[in-house]
């Protein structure tokens, strides 16, 4: 047994010694490695390509909105700041979309359509305008047999948020642009960015104005802008949500000022309100999150929301244009504050017993489907 051993043993090549390996520099060169391929570099392309697309369609729209001026203000009847409140919040409701609306207000008022009170209204008619999208999604997961009450709550505290936060800023607004309070605010970089622009689009608006008419821009310019917005959704990193992460932050969501920030951030990164708000339908229809916790969420996303409205005033490099929408954001942000700060609880109450109402019988939902149709269209007529 011992020779037998002995004798494999001996049989038996030498092993090599192995190479030394530099423990220092292969992890670093993996991480490297794969950090460089953790980066998405194909939603960094189209948020470039949005962005593109986004300040071509503001300079097609600057330069077409001068020759839609007769069918603003003769066939839509667009004279005083009412109809333009109406107009801005039918408008947002044909494209589903309100920022290519309130961008489409100030190249209105860059060519003189609309002045500065028309403007300021168009703008918050086109956010009362978008807030329908989310309600618009709630009915898809009601079509889908998802519980009316609960598909169809974001949509509706999104509304009443909207539209009772908005009206009331509307005066404030008013008395801020009345007061010139504001008029001294302005973006001294606006002129730089503006000359470096015109020189990349303005000769592709020329070449645009060889082959169409003039008020052709303006449409082509609110499609592209629209194209734009759908290209920089989909740059936005896919957002997971585990219950064990929500149960990790379920002390965060119960504070009002918390939401309210976090409402604001997620608005700000995505420049969407319809984007931020939209998440809020599936997240509360799988128990994340209670429609009492996301009032302050939606009102904080509706300050925010200006972001890109600013950018397309700064680009028409009109000082009064970014007068109008600082006014917008000023306004709301007082209006919400107040309200966080003095009577949230009732607030909050109020509007959750508004959207169990119009949820506790289809008569009531149809009224109130009716009257957010009907609303804008007065406005437009009166």
């Amino acid at each position: 047994m011992e020779d037998s051993l002995d004798s494999t043993i001996k049989s038996t090549p030498p092993t090599a010694p192995s190479p030394a390996v530099d423990e220092t520099t292969l992890p670093q060169t993996q991480s490297t490695k794969s950090l460089w391929q953790r980066i998405a570099w194909g939603k960094i392309v189209l948020f470039i390509i949005s962005l593109f697309l986004f300040i071509l369609g503001i300079t097609q729209m600057k330069e077409g909105a001068r020759d839609l001026a007769p069918l603003v203000q003769n066939q839509f009847s667009v004279t005083n700041p009412v109809n333009s409140l109406g107009f801005g919040w039918l408008f947002a409701y044909v494209i589903m979309s309100g920022s290519p609306v309130a961008a489409a207000a100030l190249t209105f008022f860059d060519a003189g359509v609309l002045n500065e009170m028309g403007t300021f209204t168009m703008i918050t008619g086109s956010r009362l305008g978008a807030s329908f999208i989310v309600l618009f999604i709630g009915f898809i997961y009601v079509l889908r047999g998802r519980n009316k009450r609960d598909s169809l709550g974001m949509g509706l505290l999104s509304l009443s948020v909207t539209g009772s936060t908005y009206l009331v800023a509307l005066l404030v607004g008013v008395s801020l642009l009345q007061s010139g309070v504001l008029s001294q605010a302005q973006l001294q970089s606006g002129t730089i960015l503006n000359s470096v622009t015109d020189l990349i689009f303005d000769p592709l608006v020329a070449f645009l104005l060889s082959y169409l008419p003039r008020w052709m821009l303006f449409i082509t310019g609110l499609g592209t802008i629209m194209v734009s917005f759908s290209l920089f959704d989909r740059c936005l990193p896919e957002m997971s949500v585990k219950e064990s992460q929500v149960g990790r932050m379920s002390r965060l969501i119960y504070r009002p000022w918390v939401m309210f920030l976090l409402g604001a951030s997620i608005t700000l990164i995505s420049m969407s309100v319809s984007v931020s708000l939209s998440i809020l339908v599936p997240l509360s229809h799988r128990g994340f999150v209670r429609r009492e916790n996301v009032i302050p969420y939606i009102m904080g996303a509706n300050i925010t929301t200006f972001i890109d409205t600013l950018l397309a005033a700064v680009l028409l490099n009109n000082p009064p244009a970014f007068t109008v929408v600082l006014a917008e954001m000023a306004s709301i942000t007082i209006v919400s504050i107040v309200i966080l700060a003095l009577f949230y609880q009732r607030y909050a109450r109020a509007m959750l017993y508004f959207a169990g109402w119009v949820t506790a019988s289809n008569r009531n939902l149809t009224l109130f489907m009716v009257s957010i149709l009907i609303v804008p269209l007065i406005l437009l007529l009166v």
